[in-house]
């Protein structure tokens, strides 16, 4: 006959304490204050004067290496030799050619930033004169883009009944700048969708902050193409560097920030997961990195129209992604 079943009780050498568990890590953004402060750290003097010499020497080396090169073979073989004399010369131009596109982003952006300028010290002064001027030079600074044609020829007809200062930048500002303005939006979405994806589902290591760094450098380059103040890779960098350091000197990448803790903190994912939480956040900074960006690309400041909001940016990037289906349309 077989030995009769019964419960098995284990008896432990002390009791399990719940409250003795280890917490849950915050999330904190990471990736997105690395690849910020990355991009914003300052460049001391002396590593400035160490790339300078070392570009100097190296463009000498190169170009008696080069001449040596030539010389040598037009002494041995004249075919040779022109051929070789060829290439230099096309490299060279080709050279000359990328500096020329690099002076012209960089006058691109004095552009954009000297409508900037003239439209906040004009404002409140009530100059119509000084207004059109600054209607006029954004107006022809948007007169090759066809998206724009027709508020063009709306802001066109219209600025002749307008004899306000204010009133007619603002009239330019709701014409030209709203349909850039949502195409912006659009962009700092999708750059925070992919900065909170990759983050929430990639697990290796760094992969986060290289592309959290790759996708704001699309995204701000992206943007100053679109309010016309296209760059090559030099002013890339300027305008990231400029962007990124207004953003640590303010504190806008803070950990403890109310707007990224209330939008981590309240996403039913960020308390099941970790890396969903990171992403989370991740998301928040790339939209206020993004909105940073906007700013400063923009050639006249927020008065017309409003100023875009993180929060809702970050409600239309991440819909789907995670399941959210709050977001309301930004405004």
């Amino acid at each position: 006959m077989s030995a009769r079943k019964g419960p098995l009780v284990v008896e432990m050498e002390e009791a399990a304490d719940p409250g003795a568990a280890p917490p849950v890590p915050e999330v904190s953004g990471a990736a997105m204050q690395g690849a910020v402060r990355i991009a914003a750290r300052p460049r001391s003097r002396l590593t400035g004067w160490f790339w300078a010499a070392f570009s100097a020497l190296f463009s000498f080396v190169l170009s008696v290496a080069a001449w040596n090169f030539v010389t040598g073979l037009l002494a041995r073989n004249l075919v040779l030799g022109y051929a070789a004399l060829a290439l230099v010369a096309v490299f060279v131009a080709v050279l000359l050619l990328i500096a020329l596109r690099e002076l012209a982003a960089f006058a691109r952006l004095r552009r954009v930033d000297g409508i900037r300028a003239e439209a906040e010290a004009a404002a409140g002064l009530g100059d119509l004169k000084a207004a059109r001027h600054i209607v006029g030079r954004l107006s022809a600074l948007y007169a090759g883009r066809g998206e724009l044609a027709w508020g063009r020829q709306t802001l066109d007809e219209r600025q002749g009944e307008v004899l306000d200062a204010d009133g007619l930048i603002e009239l330019a500002e709701r014409e030209l700048l709203g349909p850039l303005d949502t195409a912006a939006r659009r962009e700092i979405e999708a750059s925070a969708r992919q900065v909170a994806g990759v983050t929430a589902l990639v697990p290796l290591a760094l992969a986060d902050v290289v592309t959290a760094l790759a996708a704001n450098l699309r995204m701000i380059r992206r943007i100053a193409e679109l309010y016309g103040g296209r760059s090559g890779v030099l002013g890339s960098w300027r305008l990231t560097r400029a962007v990124m350091t207004h953003l640590v000197a303010t504190g806008a990448v803070a950990v403890g920030d109310d707007l990224v803790h209330s939008i981590a903190g309240g996403h039913v994912l960020s308390k099941l997961s970790r890396r969903f939480g990171e992403g989370v956040v991740n998301g928040a900074l790339t939209a206020r990195v993004g909105v940073a960006a906007l700013e400063v690309c923009r050639p006249l400041p927020f008065r017309a129209l409003p100023k875009p909001k993180v929060s809702n940016i970050l409600a239309r990037g991440l819909q789907g992604l995670f399941g959210d289906k709050s977001g309301e349309a930004d405004t």
